[in-house]
């Protein structure tokens, strides 16, 4: 699990992955002042005690109802191709859904995450610019995204 003190290094992890810039995006809108669900946020640290893949996520309202956000999920570049984000994603589901979560959503390539339970949720809408076809959700009790539409809204 994550620990307050492992937040800058899993920051530095994100900012190796991804673009400059991606702090911009709609989805940090969602989390801005949220605190992450800290159950949820692990990370996995190598042979040198370096992180090597780290995931989080955070509490949103879903057409209204509670629903997870995950993301982001990262693997170093390093440690890529070795399963370690799967493992973080099918690992972090089981304890979403031992807590009581019944749904999960992200924005990402439905190709990659199908393979976990996403599928698009066509009624369901986040803050633009994001591309519809990207919103996913993951039904952690079965019937969790049935008749579930409307915008994605902050926590609080």
């Amino acid at each position: 699990m994550e620990t307050k003190a492992d937040w800058w290094e899993v920051e530095a992890l994100y900012d190796t992955c991804f673009a400059p810039g991606r702090e911009a995006l709609s989805s940090y809108r969602l989390r801005d002042g949220v605190p992450p669900v800290a159950r949820l946020c692990r990370l996995s640290r190598d042979e040198t005690g370096q992180v090597a893949g780290a995931i989080r996520y955070w509490p949103i309202r879903a057409g209204g109802v509670p629903a997870l956000l995950l993301g982001p999920v990262a693997v170093h570049p390093t440690h890529q191709s070795e399963g370690l984000g799967g493992a973080l994603i099918i690992d972090s589901l089981a304890i979403a859904q031992d807590d009581g979560w019944e749904r999960v959503m992200l924005v990402g390539d439905a190709p990659y995450y199908s393979r976990f339970g996403f599928t698009r949720l066509a009624d369901v809408t986040m803050p633009p610019p994001t591309n519809p076809d990207r919103v996913l959700g993951h039904e952690l009790v079965p019937g969790a995204w049935k008749g579930i539409a409307g915008p994605v809204e902050r926590w609080a």
